[in-house]
């Protein structure tokens, strides 16, 4: 009997006592208890809580032997229509219509019926360490995600709300562009205005600007802002202000998710949403942006699949065979992790 757990990295969480969809679970946020949460692109919220929280990672469980999916991958846009979406943007550029937008497509892979991500899980966490890792799973709840997100989207401590955007990627630091930096100062600037609508005025700021990070096989620019939430205000208002993150939609936002919604096939889900964790009980938050994700669902014909999602920021300056190879780029280790080309 597979049991319904959570992992974040240094704590992990069972014995599930209430699960919450829509505007019930980001209510239940402000109350108390532990919850694991979910938010997809398109905004629906699933938090789930948990009674017994223990610090530390979460024991390896007896799960068995990942399964390899292969190498039967489809992508909801394949190159050339991937290749004529960046066009588009570029279009919708140069008409003064949007700054920069996120295209994104997401990778589909058939699952064993019997497939457990625990052991993807474990096996993820050897081969593609990273600083927001996650693992829930919650039958009631509709969840299953494995999370390897290098990004924080919000943490909220001490009274203070900081988001740690990640715009630019490059095998290498020596492969940066001039349009990686660009991409970064831009979304930053997006992110300092979200976070206003929630923070004491004057408290906004940006405390790094376009560090370099090393994560398994890639580098990205990452800043952070940081600001003091104002009194009185609620996850429905916090949310509301910076979802989705603007580092996975773009400038203007409103603008960019029309695009989005123009170009983009299918649904992110829990890709470019949110993974992690509020403690109501401390007023305390980890939610990472859900890229590098892995999340099982069922298909329209009733398989079992397992979903990846991959993007690329796009602006003036993209060279859509460029983008096309850093959606590549992005999605190499956790393919390779899942289809057993790639060894821990």
């Amino acid at each position: 009997m597979r049991v319904d757990h959570a992992c974040f990295g240094d704590r992990h969480a069972r014995d599930v006592v209430d699960v919450r969809h829509g505007e019930a679970a980001v209510a239940a946020l402000d109350r108390t208890g532990f919850w694991a949460v979910v938010v997809t692109f398109e905004g629906a919220v699933t938090a789930v809580r948990f009674a017994d929280l223990r610090p530390g990672p979460s024991p390896d469980r007896a799960a068995p032997r990942w399964t390899a999916v292969g190498s039967t991958w489809s992508s909801s846009l394949g190159h050339t229509a991937y290749v004529s979406g960046v066009e588009e943007v570029r279009r919708r550029i140069a008409a003064g219509e949007v700054y920069q937008v996120n295209l994104c497509r997401v990778l589909t892979a058939p699952l064993l019926p019997d497939a457990d991500l625990d052991a993807l899980h474990a096996l993820v966490r050897r081969g593609n360490p990273a600083p927001y890792a996650a693992r829930i799973r919650c039958d009631e709840a509709g969840l299953d995600v494995v999370s390897a997100s290098p990004e924080l989207f919000l943490a909220v401590e001490e009274g203070r709300l900081v988001t740690r955007p990640i715009k630019g990627t490059a095998a290498t630091a020596e492969a940066m562009l001039p349009k990686d930096r660009a991409e970064n100062v831009m979304i930053v600037d997006l992110v300092r205005n979200d976070l206003s609508a929630v923070c004491e005025p004057g408290t906004v700021s940006v405390d790094e600007l376009c560090a370099q990070e090393s994560h398994p096989g890639l580098v990205h620019l990452v800043s952070t802002v940081g600001g003091r939430l104002r009194a009185g205000m609620s996850w429905r208002d916090i949310l509301a202000a910076t979802t989705p993150a603007g580092s996975v939609s773009g400038a203007p936002k409103s603008s960019a998710l029309r695009a989005i919604r123009d170009l983009e096939p299918v649904p992110r889900g829990p890709y470019c949403g949110a993974v992690g964790w509020v403690d109501a009980d401390r007023q305390e938050a980890r939610l990472a942006v859900g890229i590098r994700t892995f999340w099982a669902e069922r298909a329209a014909d009733g398989r079992r699949v397992l979903r990846l999602g991959t993007g690329a920021g796009i602006t003036w300056h993209s060279d859509p065979e460029g983008e096309w190879a850093e959606t590549q780029l992005k999605a190499a280790r956790l393919v390779g992790l899942a289809s057993g080309r790639v060894v821990p």
